[in-house]
């Protein structure tokens, strides 16, 4: 990921969790003051438990349900399958969220002494409590897949960006044999002419590129300064000047190398 694309990824994980923590909060909230009007007792650190077990739940899927939306997608899928999926999907969603739910609430309620925790309500049928699961797991699904697709599809929209394209590096292609590197050219220290071929001074090798001085020259522009008929220098690698009397002179460079450079290419600054 670019930077831009790494900010909008921390924003979108920041404002789901908010959204999450709001969602838990009111849902909470509202389940302690129905209970009151009832009449019904129940300790508010159970009720509370409720949200964050089934929270937590929903959480353990999510990055299952991230990689999904990311590959079962048109085209790679048609649009039936993706709908078969999606169906698919969201019963195993609340399969899962139901049965770990319940294993989160067992843990809690043995752990604070509250005695064993009953997910069925003896007074409704085993169906109808799934059902009634379904039917919230459904919605919560449908607005998770929104959320990943919308997310998904503007961090890839930021990777063609122009900031994205100003803050990739500039490479230059170098074909050795079958191989081509792409050679940075914040990395590229120093070239020199070498017949029919320029010699690339990348790091601690040396590539030979087939190109002219002044082709090169042009390509790279004002991020290198000539200094000699046959050689180019990074501007940001010169550490060190020393001019002779006869007004040649002397550069030395970040990585320690010494190049001698013409008077006539001597720089101005």
């Amino acid at each position: 990921m670019n930077g831009t694309q790494r900010k909008l990824a921390l924003g979108f994980a920041a404002g789901f969790v908010a959204i999450v923590l709001v969602i838990m909060v009111a849902n909470a909230s509202s389940t302690l003051s129905d209970l009151r009007r009832s009449g019904h007792i129940v300790r508010p650190d159970l009720v509370w438990s409720w949200e964050w077990t089934s929270i937590l739940a929903l959480l353990t899927l999510y990055p299952l349900l991230w990689l999904a939306v990311k590959w079962v997608r048109p085209p790679r899928f048609s649009w039936v399958a993706v709908g078969v999926a999606m169906v698919l999907g969201s019963i195993v969603m609340s399969a899962w969220h139901i049965a770990v739910m319940v294993v989160f609430r067992c843990i809690y309620y043995w752990a604070v002494g509250s005695g064993p925790y009953h997910f069925f309500d003896p007074a409704e049928g085993r169906l109808d409590r799934i059902l009634y699961e379904y039917r919230k797991d459904v919605a919560t699904f449908l607005q998770f897949v929104a959320i990943a697709g919308v997310a998904q599809w503007l961090i890839a929209r930021a990777a063609t960006s122009p900031a994205a394209a100003a803050e990739a590096p500039r490479t230059l292609a170098v074909s050795d044999g079958a191989v081509t590197h792409l050679v940075p050219i914040e990395e590229i220290e120093s070239i020199a002419s070498a017949g029919n071929y320029v010699e690339i001074a990348w790091g601690p090798r040396a590539l030979l590129h087939r190109a002219t001085l002044a082709a090169v020259e042009t390509e790279l522009g004002d991020a290198f300064l000539r200094i000699h008929r046959g050689r180019l220098v990074r501007r940001a690698a010169i550490r060190r000047i020393e001019t002779d009397k006869s007004g040649d002179f002397t550069v030395e460079l970040a990585s320690g190398a010494v190049l001698r450079g013409s008077r006539r290419y001597r720089p101005a600054d």
